[in-house]
């Protein structure tokens, strides 16, 4: 198999969808905790506050959709992969690692794309979102799928360094609810977080897509700085962790010498 095609990407996209925690994570909890974040809060402020509040939560909530499919759910699904050395068997009936690599990445956006559709749906039927302008809804989208392949990067990475299921689903784990503590994901605001905690959420995308976009959802400038700064760090550190797991993954004798 030497070019990517449709029944090997299905192939990677059952072994997305059969992955529990991507199902549960991915699609079930962004919109439970939206739900309670909103009911939690809403009854507290005067009802023509609620639309903006809620559609705030809508917009921070969708990032937990590519941090738990493609963070946590491809970084378990790979890592045990490489524990069975099922790469290593493909790699010997004459599949190159590029072709392998491309069909995970096409199946694990098209997996998020669902769950991300499922979201919005539910959200849109239980919260009141308020109408977007159409670039606002562009620059998410964008900014979603540009997370999620930064993130694809850095879980093939982690899962590639240690190549075990535990240390690999340990460490993303980890990251998962940091990234979501870090930038205010789990309804604590930034501002209120330490000062050292703020300034590695300012090196975050995330923190800029959940509490800045709703600010202009419905048209408006914005500074774009800030956001395309913390994508160039946390792109350049995900890129990093990949090539340091390649390079151990060749230090511990990965054959190189397999027909192409």
């Amino acid at each position: 198999m030497k070019r990517l095609t449709l029944r090997f990407v299905g192939y990677e996209l059952r072994n997305a969808a059969g992955n529990w925690f991507s199902v549960f994570f991915g699609v079930a909890f962004p919109i439970l905790m939206s739900l309670l974040i909103s009911k939690a809060f809403a009854g507290e402020m005067p009802v023509e506050a609620v639309p903006s509040f809620e559609t705030g939560v809508f917009i921070s909530m969708s990032l937990i959709v590519p941090m738990a499919t493609l963070l946590i759910g491809y970084a378990a699904n790979y890592s045990q992969e490489l524990e069975k050395e099922v790469p290593l068997r493909l790699r010997l009936f004459g599949c190159p690692e590029g072709i392998l690599l491309g069909a995970k990445m096409l199946a694990n956006l098209i997996f998020m794309t669902a769950a991300l559709a499922i979201y919005t749906a539910a959200d849109l039927l239980l919260l009141r979102i308020e109408p977007p302008a159409a670039e606002s809804v562009l620059l998410l989208v964008s900014s979603i799928y540009l997370l999620a392949l930064i993130l694809f990067m850095l879980a093939h990475g982690i899962a590639t360094l240690f190549g075990k299921f535990g240390p690999a689903y340990a460490v993303t784990m980890t990251l998962y609810f940091g990234f979501m503590i870090v930038c205010g994901l789990m309804g604590v605001p930034v501002e209120r977080l330490p000062a050292g905690v703020q300034s590695a959420a300012s090196a975050l995308p995330m923190t800029y897509i959940g509490n800045d976009f709703a600010g202009f959802w419905q048209g408006g400038s914005y500074d774009f700085g800030p956001l395309i700064l913390s994508f160039v760090i946390l792109g350049s550190i995900s890129f990093a962790v990949l090539l340091l797991g390649l390079w151990k993954r060749r230090r511990r004798g990965f054959p190189r010498n397999i027909p192409r």
